[in-house]
């Protein structure tokens, strides 16, 4: 696009692009560019509410990097990111470089020296949204279409949904217009919507999500979340300085105390923080493969280094008990709001670092190692169903099916966010409680649970920390292995 040739349109003033090869500074490059766009998109929308349609089309652009190389990277093959397949020409647009600023500078100084070429900040050919730039102030709101005096998309560029898309991810040979190829998993449209769409379903803002995410489908997970993250909060040594509840209230004093918001979100999240993110998301998703799926969805852009599923399940086993532990090696795929994306016959492999992790979790946290870990927890196949009341059907055909696979537990979300973490290239696994057997004539009723269902409840929790505390020490190219990255993956991770 020749902006100079567009002389109905105005924009902001945008510098040539500029080569780097000091990723801060390629960096604070894509900040200065954002935050004009930014500017420019809020304060001209400001103005059309208070004194009308402008005269004009009003448009910024999303930065973006772009690498340019003609040799094959000379990196450790141990690392599955931080350089392009082969020659050619990469690119990426960007949003909220404040946000994602250590992970750009760090993806874009591994570039750098994988190829020992600089990378390229300047504008791209990307619209960038006026909701987006909007969503930036906390004093302004895009009103919906029709409720203004003119028609929004007349003069400003709105979100265009086929342009904000997982084509990258899954595989689907995108490129740019100008046949660049990607240099990242998402694009800045694709990142802005999930963090919109983030801010409704958990009430908290991104900035306070870490890099270590646990899932629960169970209420009583916060309460133990909340009573962990104050102890924490009170030993000046844990490394933890904050706690971050739904509707963003962040307490540093241990024994500050937290209103409840009148009206909770559909998933609400809590926040156990340290300063380089490294500390702890709980996302109480609710129940169904669904709300599982809508959750990792969104998360996803924001790169976290692991996620976990830590709920509820039943047990399909005669030897199993009320509060035995389940951990996921395999997982049968029977909740189907994946197909079209990642086809069931594509294996969701379990992870070895994650699995160890889990496992010497369990031992740590209940005392019990090698054969007596045995006792109270089974490894093996976990089946994902999309229906909650499953035992009312006809049981012959399912049973089958469920037997055929091993299957040891079956729930409504493990199988959703290991696919999904396959998926999006973000390491995943399931620790689950069994809290019924319905198989057996133990249905999840009042007055079921026995005391050594509750004492392992509340230690289920502290199992799935445990684990997150014992990957953050893992080094970044081992928790990010190549198990995950298909034939020609973005440099990014």
């Amino acid at each position: 696009m020749n902006i100079a040739q567009q002389v109905d349109v105005r924009t902001p003033g945008i510098p040539k692009p500029e080569a780097f090869t000091d990723a801060a500074k390629a960096v604070a490059r894509l900040r200065e560019l954002y935050d004009t766009a930014v500017q420019f998109l809020s304060e001209n929308f400001e103005a059309a509410l208070n004194g009308g349609q402008p005269d004009t089309r009003v448009r910024a652009f999303y930065p973006e990097i772009r690498l340019t190389t003609t040799t094959y990277a000379k990196t450790d093959t141990r690392l599955s990111f931080g350089h392009v397949a082969e020659p050619g020409t990469y690119a990426t647009t960007v949003t909220r470089p404040d946000l994602f600023a250590s992970y750009l500078e760090q993806q874009i100084g591994l570039l750098i020296k994988s190829h020992g070429v600089p990378v390229i900040i300047g504008a791209s050919d990307t619209v960038m949204p006026v909701h987006f730039a909007a969503a930036n102030d906390p004093g302004l709101t895009v009103p919906q279409e029709g409720s203004m005096e003119f028609n929004l998309r007349d003069n400003f560029d709105v979100p265009d949904l086929s342009t904000t898309h997982d084509s990258i991810v899954n595989g689907e040979e995108f490129t740019y217009p100008d046949g660049a190829r990607p240099l990242a998993p998402f694009t800045a449209q694709r990142i802005d919507y999930s963090l919109a769409r983030l801010q409704h379903y958990t009430a908290t803002a991104a900035e306070h999500f870490q890099n270590h995410v646990l899932f629960t489908n169970y209420q009583f997970y916060v309460e133990e979340f909340e009573a962990y993250a104050r102890h924490m909060l009170a030993d000046p040594d844990s490394g933890y300085t904050s706690f971050v509840s739904t509707g963003n209230v962040e307490i540093t004093d241990a024994d500050a105390p937290i209103a409840t918001p009148a009206k909770l979100p559909q998933m609400p999240t809590y926040h156990l923080k340290r300063p380089d993110g490294g500390g702890i998301t709980l996302v109480n998703i609710g129940v169904g493969p669904s709300n599982a799926k809508t959750a990792t969805d969104h998360i996803a852009v924001l790169r976290p280094h692991a996620w976990l599923m830590v709920g509820h399940c039943a047990g399909l086993r005669n030897s199993q008990r009320l509060g035995d532990f389940v951990l996921a090696h395999a997982y049968l795929r029977e909740d189907h709001v994946l197909d079209d994306d990642l086809p069931v016959w594509i294996p969701i492999p379990a992870l070895a670092e994650i699995q160890i992790a889990l496992e010497t979790a369990v031992a740590d946290v209940t005392e019990l190692e090698g054969y007596e870990l045995k006792r109270i927890m089974r490894t093996g196949t976990v089946a994902t169903i999309d229906n909650r009341n499953w035992e009312l059907r006809e049981h012959a055909g399912p049973v089958a099916r469920l037997s055929q696979s091993r299957a040891i537990a079956l729930d409504m979300e493990s199988a959703t966010i290991a696919a999904n973490g396959y998926r999006f290239r973000v390491p995943y696994g399931t620790l689950l409680c069994v809290s019924d057997k319905p198989l057996h004539g133990e249905l999840k009723l009042p007055g079921m649970a026995s005391n050594f269902y509750k004492t392992q409840v509340a230690a289920h929790l502290m199992i799935g920390i445990r684990a997150m505390e014992r990957l953050r020490e893992m080094p970044l190219e081992r928790i990010h292995s190549r198990k995950l990255r298909s034939f020609e993956e973005t440099a990014f991770l």
